[in-house]
């Protein structure tokens, strides 16, 4: 079963293990460097992916600051997992959770524009381009 666990002080270490493949390393920030933002930005909230009892992935979303709208900041699965259709129920996993918020009435996320099997991904969701890029990426948006 897959689920979203808290990160700490027994699963820090595997989580910034992770690891993408070579030619995916340009379009996510690493586990570390998240861990580090959420640290400093507390409205991000990293959560550890898991299969089971195994570790496959890392998330991190909440509410930015600045427009007060819900962001999923990063997303990765293992390159050990990848291509077994976790990524798209990992976010499954995350929208549920965001959606629970009565509040939340639509959900925002990038990524480079290069990166074609993310924009496929957000896309099989119901994601759409909002026109924006910020920071080089493609922002697109998922409407409740």
């Amino acid at each position: 079963m897959l689920e979203l666990r808290k990160i700490n002080r027994d699963n820090f270490d595997e989580v910034i293990g992770l690891s993408v493949f070579e030619d995916q390393k340009s379009f996510v920030a690493s586990n570390l460097f998240s861990l580090a933002q959420a640290k400093v930005f507390p409205e991000c909230l990293p959560m550890a992916i898991y299969l089971d009892d195994s570790l496959i992935g890392f998330v991190m979303y909440g509410i930015d600051c600045d427009d007060n709208e819900y962001w999923i900041s990063r997303l990765m699965i293992d390159k050990k997992y990848q291509k077994k259709g976790y990524g798209l129920a990992a976010m499954k996993l995350v929208l549920e959770e965001l959606w629970q918020d009565k509040d939340c009435e639509r959900i925002f996320i990038s990524f480079e524009p290069e990166n074609a099997i993310a924009k496929a991904l957000y896309e099989k969701l119901g994601f759409i381009a909002d026109g924006r890029i910020i920071d080089g990426e493609i922002v697109y948006l998922l409407d409740r």
